[in-house]
Order: C-alpha cells, then sequence, then structure tokens
C-alpha cells in the first residue's frame, strides 16, 4: 500500500484515513470530502493520478486539519505510531506538518518496526523536522525547492527561518554546491530533488542529471505546482520505479502538464494534476541514463 500523511489547514478536521477517491474538485477518504487545493491534498491527488495511470491501488490518505497549534500533527502521528508496524506499506510519503523532532524521531523507531521497511519521501514541514532531528540520512529521498535546499546546507539552522543570511538569497548557482554541503553535513535524504527553474537529482551529494525543459513560466506564480512533483516522485516509487528515473520523470512529467494546461495566474495546480494522464504517456516511454 501506499500511504501519504499531512496536514491541511483547517480547524475542523480530525485525524481522517482511508482510501483515496477522487469527486470533482474534492478528494474522498475516510467518510469525509476534502478540498483538492494545494499543500497536501493536491500532493494526494498527483500520486492518485500516478496510480491510475498504472491501474494500481489507489493511496491510503492520513489527514488532521493544523492551523498551527501542532494538534493536527500529533493526531497524525499518534495514527502512525500504532498503525504503521501493522499496514507496513511500501511507501509512505510525510508532508505539511508542525516540525516537532520528537516526533519524528519516534516515527523513525516505528518504521523499524515493520516486517519490510518502506520507502520514505518527505517534503515540507515533515523534511523540516527530519534534518532538525538528525532524522534525514533514515529517509530515501527529498523533494526541497532552491529554499528549501538552503536550509538543508546550513548545518545550523534549525528550521528554515534561521538559515544564515548568505543562504536567504535564492540564487540557482549555488544549488549545486548546497546539494554537497546537505550530505557532507547528513542533512540530506539518500536521494534529492531539488525543485526550481532547473529541477536538479542529487545522490551522495553529487549531481545526477538537471531537468529545464520544456520551460513553462506561467507555472512559478501557481501554488502547488512543487507539492504535485512531490506527489509524482511518490506514485512512481511505489510504481516500482528506480526512484533516480522516477525523479526524472516527475520533473518531466510536471513540465509538461503544465505546457498541456496553458496555465495562467489564475489556474491551480489541481488542474496541472489532469493532464498527468497525458503527460505520463510521454515520459514512461522516454529513456534515461541510468544513475
Amino acid at each position: 500500500m501506499l500511504l501519504i500523511a499531512g496536514s491541511v489547514p483547517s480547524l475542523g478536521l480530525h485525524a481522517t484515513y482511508g482510501k483515496v477517491e477522487q469527486d470533482g474538485n474534492f478528494l474522498v477518504f475516510g467518510g469525509q470530502r476534502v478540498p483538492n487545493m494545494q499543500g497536501t491534498t493536491v500532493m494526494i491527488s498527483a500520486a492518485l493520478a500516478v496510480t491510475r495511470f498504472f491501474n494500481l491501488e489507489p493511496p491510503y490518505a492520513l489527514v488532521a486539519g493544523d492551523a498551527g497549534d501542532g494538534n493536527g500533527t500529533r493526531e497524525i502521528f499518534d495514527f502512525l505510531f500504532q498503525k504503521v508496524p501493522e499496514l507496513c506499506p511500501k511507501v509512505i510519503t510525510l508532508h505539511y506538518c508542525l516540525p516537532v523532532m520528537g516526533l519524528i524521531r519516534k516515527f523513525i523507531q516505528t518504521v523499524e518496526k515493520c516486517p519490510k521497511r518502506p520507502v520514505l519521501i518527505a517534503d515540507a514541514g515533515a523534511m523540516y523536522a527530519a534534518k532538525a532531528g538528525g532524522m534525514a540520512k533514515e529517509f530515501d529521498i527529498f523533494t526541497p525547492d532552491p529554499s528549501e535546499i538552503a536550509y538543508l546546507a546550513d548545518p545550523k539552522a534549525s528550521h528554515p527561518a534561521y538559515v544564515s543570511e548568505h543562504l536567504i538569497i535564492v540564487d540557482s548557482s549555488q544549488v549545486p554546491q548546497e546539494i554537497a554541503d546537505a550530505y557532507k553535513h547528513g542533512d540530506a535524504a539518500k536521494l534529492l530533488l531539488v525543485k526550481g527553474k532547473t529541477d536538479y537529482v542529487a545522490r551522495d551529494g553529487k549531481v545526477l542529471t538537471t531537468v529545464n525543459e520544456p520551460n513553462v513560466p506561467a507555472l512559478e506564480p501557481i501554488g502547488g505546482t512543487g507539492d504535485t512533483i512531490t506527489g509524482l516522485i511518490t506514485g512512481l516509487v511505489y510504481a516500482g520505479i528506480e526512484p533516480a528515473k522516477a525523479a526524472v520523470i516527475a520533473f518531466r512529467t510536471n513540465r509538461i502538464a503544465g505546457q498541456l494546461a496553458n496555465p495562467t495566474p489564475a489556474t491551480k495546480a489541481r488542474q496541472i494534476v489532469e493532464q498527468f494522464a497525458e503527460a505520463l504517456k510521454v515520459t514512461t516511454k522516454e529513456s534515461y541514463p541510468s544513475a
């Protein structure tokens, strides 16, 4: 099974778990209809699009509302502590949550109880917590953007808000060095997907490949187009594709889908996801160098 967990900015939603279905602009699971906007929900919808393309079982989602007080985050992790060894998912992706170091450490301890260790993917708050809690190397994939790779590269930063001043100015030319620094300090997952104008795939401190075509500048102001990449890599790894190859397919699919959507600043991320099936017809047939 594929399990995706993360919070949404809602006060009234307690931890909800179930197999995902889509109903128009809503995701349906655990008896709830959750708006498919951006963040965790659009990431889930992206993974769902991949499972549909490969005719796989849909993802299971674990979502709770968290408006910053951490209650939803704790509900999510309490569920994971209780159920992960029993469920033993093939892939677990953690997304938005309050970055509480103690919770992420206990999560890793819980994962070790699984009969077979899941592939672990993290983005957003879960990635921050993993780095701050010294657990980055326990994850298989991180999906930072250029500002987040600066955070991973700074050994003294416990949160992206505290990144050294010289790293705050996002300079894409520094990304390869920041990737190397993140690995040097033990603050990177086994594989990094750095999302940006140029996308980077890196392992062990070295850039394996970059992706920059097609270039669709109109995607830049659309919220959630980084979350869709995390959903894509989640679904592709679940489909059994080697992670570095899956990373290139994810980057290419997101870009081609964006081009197909003919986006404007008013375009929603879910409209990009709607083009994934067509984009995947192209990208899953392309040849990629072995990594």
